[in-house]
């Protein structure tokens, strides 16, 4: 074999050896970013499997018991009376916009009246659709006139409500019945006649809040949720709206 043959063999051989060589590595390199890409989609997978499940003891399920605006209402002190509206004061402070409409209706008692009876300085309950998305509104579908005083803070404070205080703690207590399987969080929201009950009932008990929602547990009762105050958050109401406990 002469000697170009030879090297010409050589030169051959090699380079076929080198294309084998990069042949294999490419195809480790296809695979370990195949194995990654699938390793990535699996991820992605699994956490977006995550976020869909409840987000803990009473937040899944189909209560939606702490969904947006939802039927409550407060009492207190009228102030700022307008054409479209007034200010409401409760006993514990809270200041409450009331916006009224041509649907909303008027007592004084038990007796129909206007909305010109609602005068700054005149005790009402309000009853309607409570929004605290900015601030604290009602839109009102009721406005009772109330005796003077009633649901003042004297009042208040004979029911053992705490007042709102930033950046004090919250008062820890329970008074009453309290459901034996109740989850804060559970149950379905009401509204209309029973829960303008509920909060009627929960309010005359311990007034100075704002009732945002009534909710109705799987024992039949109602749990009335109070906010603006320190204690009590949560109203319970029976069948026959007659408060049983609180916390």
């Amino acid at each position: 074999m002469s000697k170009r043959t030879s090297l010409s063999l050589k030169i051959f051989v090699s380079v076929t050896f080198l294309l084998l060589v990069g042949t294999a590595i490419l195809a480790a390199c296809g695979s370990s970013s195949s194995g990654t890409a699938t390793a990535s989609s699996s991820s992605s997978t699994s956490s977006s499997s995550t976020t869909t499940q409840p987000s803990g003891p009473g937040g899944g399920g189909g209560s939606n018991a702490r969904s947006g605006p939802a039927s409550g209402g407060a009492s207190g002190t009228v102030s700022n009376v307008s054409t479209s509206g007034f200010t409401l004061t409760t006993s514990g402070g809270q200041k409450v916009t009331v916006d009224e409409a041509s649907s909303t209706t008027y007592q004084n008692g038990t007796i129909s009246t206007s909305a010109s009876a609602i005068t700054n300085g005149e005790s009402v309950l309000v009853l309607g659709t409570v929004n605290t998305t900015n601030g604290t509104t009602i839109a009102a579908t009721q406005v009772i006139v109330q005796p003077t005083g009633s649901g003042g803070s004297a009042a208040s404070s004979a029911a053992g409500v705490v007042p709102f205080q930033r950046g004090a703690p919250t008062t820890s207590k329970q008074v009453g019945q309290i459901p034996a399987n109740y989850s804060q969080g559970s149950g379905t929201i009401v509204s209309g006649t029973t829960a303008n009950k509920a909060t009627e009932a929960a309010l005359a008990a311990y007034p100075g809040g704002v009732v945002d929602r009534v909710v109705h547990l799987s024992n039949g009762e109602y749990e009335v949720h109070n906010i603006g105050v320190n204690w009590p958050h949560h109203v319970f109401v029976n069948q026959d709206f007659k408060v049983v406990g609180a916390d």
